[in-house]
């Protein structure tokens, strides 16, 4: 019988399936940071357990940490707490932990890929939502409340129900100033923020195929702001050879029998989906977000809707969106003036990201009024961002070059947008007050990050290149 790539993953993960009711999966990596963890550990110690299989766990610190001066102890008492809570944890439970000053520091979603701990075909969990991005290698990734991440910890298992099954065939030969970000907030767009809700969703298509291992990733990222359980894309070449090398990919006596395995793991010919999505990649152009949630999307060069053009149930909620971010229905968001950019977050902080940046802005300067921050994604980043010049270029036109963390994609650390400022960001929310109370944001890929930090508004990457 023909299986699909998630089929055949879930299908070899399955401990035990209950009549009626969930399966028990097992669990082959788990992922952990300060905020979803501590409860959790404390859960396990109340009842007297350790971890089951600490090995299987990675930890690193990111969503509470400063991006400057990492040296020094963190100001904010409970960002504070939760990072000692966390040190005190791993070393407890005698867990790997990549800390404030590890070289191997950086945001979860970002350290697991690029120390080759992140491989085709695994069951991969972490207590926080973007955990899908782990999928663009293969596995099926998605993340998990407190509850079950102390589950995973006790009994390296979860309960989990098996979700329906979606894919979205995106085919053709992208237009210039389009990239993978571009992609899914166009796809976002045309189904919705809720439109994947239930599905586990495959990209697949010859765009899909196109894209880089941190393109995908970047596809993956934002899965669930469709709604969606988590996104995967089967691997090939560009994903073998991504791994190949990597700190923690299989050695020279495994690889051979890892590569064999990897390479079955794909959807067989006349597998059954429960939907699927057409996508011409020709139609996207460069996207920008006008709302408080990713599916509020139109071409940087569109207008915002018009009143008439939403459904009726709909008007309320859009129009409460335009009320928080100061727009009005159809209006142009080209030219609109912005105060913050913010290239960074498990969606677009990679080396790949930054040097796609450092491309277009070398040799020019910052709008004047506009403060722009870079925070890469991983120290492995930092070092390779400063080993290639790219900090330099930086430097050059007025940028700040962070240190690592998960930073002004979220208002839980010092790298707030003030109160009714307009931020460009290449995060993956732009939820009322996501990068601090009262902020405003407008989701972007790096190259569209790019321009407003030279221009000072949004514009067009396709005018400039």
């Amino acid at each position: 019988m023909a299986k699909t790539l998630f089929e055949k993953i879930w299908d070899k993960h399955v401990v035990q399936n209950i009549d009626g009711g969930p399966s028990v999966l097992y669990i082959d990596r788990h992922f952990i940071h300060e905020v979803t963890s501590p409860q959790a550990f404390q859960g396990i110690e109340k009842r007297g357990m350790k971890v089951f299989r600490p090995a299987q766990i990675v930890a690193t610190a990111d969503h509470n940490v400063p991006t400057l001066q990492q040296h020094l102890p963190i100001k904010d008492e409970l960002s504070r707490v939760q990072v000692q809570q966390l040190i005190a944890n791993c070393k407890n439970h005698n867990i790997e932990l990549y800390g404030l000053g590890h070289p191997f520091q950086g945001i979860v979603h970002v350290i697991g890929p690029e120390l080759g701990v992140t491989q085709p075909g695994m069951t991969i969990v972490c207590g926080d939502s973007h955990t899908s991005t782990h999928g663009a290698f293969g596995a099926i990734a998605f993340g998990i409340g407190t509850s079950e991440v102390e589950m995973v910890m006790a009994t390296q298992c979860l309960m989990q129900s098996k979700p329906k099954l979606m894919r979205i065939n995106v085919e053709g030969t992208l237009n210039k100033g389009v990239v993978s970000k571009d992609i899914i907030l166009y796809i976002i767009a045309q189904i919705s923020a809720s439109g994947a809700t239930g599905y586990f969703v495959e990209y697949a298509g010859s765009a899909i195929r196109s894209l880089s291992m941190e393109g995908r990733m970047t596809i993956c990222n934002m899965s669930i702001e469709m709604g969606a359980r988590g996104g995967m894309i089967a691997p090939d070449e560009i994903t073998f050879e991504y791994i190949k090398g990597r700190q923690f990919a299989p050695g020279n006596g495994q690889w051979d029998a890892k590569l064999a395995a990897w390479k079955e793991l794909y959807s067989d010919e006349g597998a059954t989906f429960d939907k699927e999505i057409n996508i011409r990649a020709e139609d996207i152009e460069p996207m920008i977000t006008y709302g408080t949630n990713p599916g509020m999307g139109v071409s940087v060069a569109g207008n915002i809707p018009g009143v008439t053009d939403i459904d009726e149930k709909e008007k309320p909620s859009f129009l409460k969106s335009l009320d928080y971010m100061g727009l009005q229905p159809g209006a142009k968001i080209k030219g609109k003036k912005v105060d913050y950019v913010f290239i960074g977050s498990c969606t677009n902080s990679r080396i790949e990201d930054l040097r796609l940046v450092a491309s277009f802005v070398k040799g020019k300067k910052k709008a004047e009024d506009v403060e722009v921050w870079i925070v890469p994604g991983s120290k492995q980043v930092e070092k390779q961002a400063i080993a290639e010049g790219i900090d330099k270029i930086f430097e050059e036109a007025g940028f700040q070059l962070r240190q690592p963390g998960c930073s002004a994609c979220l208002g839980m650390n010092e790298d707030k947008i003030p109160a009714g400022k307009y931020c460009v960001s290449t995060s993956n929310r732009n939820f009322e007050g996501r990068q601090g109370p009262n902020a405003r944001t407008f989701l972007v890929s790096p190259l569209t990050a790019a321009v407003a930090a030279i221009t000072g508004e949004v514009g067009d990457v396709r005018e400039f290149i």
